[in-house]
């Protein structure tokens, strides 16, 4: 079976925008569209994803990011299925067959996260939960967490104090340990 590609980017290459594979995709109404999550400028492929996925063409993630968090949010953005980068190419085209008849795909590491998150569910943090959970892995005090997200320090304050509950950790450094464990921050 010959499958048309059409390549998103500078040149062909390079790491093209979100917005540019929306409209690619938007242009050509393809069956399967294969998505790295992280991108040029603008929007991330979770978001591209989302609003693919809402046209009703099938999204293969395709990426080399692994973690809990990234799983996550590219299946509810509208996935039909989230391949490592790693995968051997004959496992890539019959995961691409797949996608193309809507089931759902996942490479053996991923799908194996994934059970072991259902068997032991993760704690969920909101966006900003994340955000600020970053800005603490980098060391920052919660008035610099504050000011890089332009918020203030109570704000900061009342989310440490939800992400300490949600990971069963009371201080900085054990929630940034228990986040890395969990793989919750890229």
């Amino acid at each position: 079976m010959e499958v048309p590609v059409r390549r998103v980017g500078r040149d062909g290459g390079g790491r093209g925008s979100g917005e540019e594979a929306v409209a690619v995709a938007a242009r050509l109404t393809p069956d399967v569209v294969l998505m790295d999550l992280q991108l040029g400028e603008g929007i991330d492929g979770v978001e591209a994803t989302r609003r693919i996925a809402a046209t009703g063409v099938h999204v293969l993630v395709l990426t080399t990011y692994d973690t809990d968090a990234d799983i996550t949010r590219a299946i509810e953005a509208g996935a039909t299925g989230y391949l490592l980068k790693a995968e051997r190419p004959e496992e890539l085209f019959a995961a691409i067959r797949s996608a193309a008849q809507g089931r759902t795909t996942l490479s053996a590491p991923v799908a194996g996260r994934v059970m072991a998150r259902m068997r032991s569910p993760l704690p969920t943090l909101t966006d900003r939960e994340r955000d600020i959970l970053g800005q603490l892995s980098q060391g920052l005090g919660n008035r610099d967490i504050a000011r890089a997200l332009f918020i203030s320090e109570a704000t900061v304050k009342t989310h440490l104090g939800r992400i300490y509950h949600k990971l069963g950790v009371d201080t900085r450094a054990g929630a940034v340990a228990v986040a890395k464990e969990q793989r919750l921050l890229p």
